[in-house]
């Protein structure tokens, strides 16, 4: 099994529409060579469409694209969680609907979650999301994003630019 597979992959938007789905498994996707599942980012609320108890559909705008992401409402009724303990669901549920009022249009947003594909767009189907305080944890990411890209890069050439790229990014050889 893939390292990152299972993992929240810091990415930009123009990165998260760069991947591409696993022809033998719905749930990976790749970019970079690297087998991916889930993903986080940062960015600005620029729309919402709230359908009460089914879901919560909006946009993360981070400066380098959009990315469509799904915040699923329906956990009390719907069969995928029947096979649940009863009190763990509507702690789930209720983490949602939290998440739900937190996103507002406007609002900095951290959002973690699974990668899907929904009628051919990618899109993120949100496991959890944080409203930032602070609006430089979205270049905070952005940074955390090029310092990921650098060392891949520094483990994948073998010259000078990747000596070079992983002296700037601290990372040993």
């Amino acid at each position: 099994m893939d390292a990152l597979y299972n993992t929240h992959v810091k990415l930009l938007a123009f990165d998260f529409l760069k991947l591409t789905p696993s022809p033998t498994d719905p749930s990976s996707f790749f970019r970079r060579g690297k087998r991916l599942s889930r993903a986080e980012t940062v960015g600005i609320v620029v729309t919402r469409d709230l359908k009460p108890g089914k879901f919560v559909k909006f946009t993360i705008d981070d400066g380098s694209g959009c990315i469509s992401c799904v915040l699923w409402l329906n956990q009390l009724n719907s069969s995928y969680f029947s096979r649940r303990n009863p009190s763990d669901v509507r702690l789930i549920a209720q983490a949602a609907t939290d998440f739900a009022s937190d996103l507002q249009l406007g609002v900095l947003a951290r959002v973690r979650g699974r990668i899907t594909d929904y009628r051919g767009a990618l899109q993120i189907s949100v496991s959890d999301v944080v409203v930032e305080r602070d609006p430089n944890m979205q270049i905070l990411h952005w940074l955390d994003c090029m310092r990921s890209l650098a060392m891949l890069l520094a483990r994948i050439l073998d010259s000078d630019c990747s000596a070079s790229c992983a002296r700037i990014c601290g990372v040993e050889r």
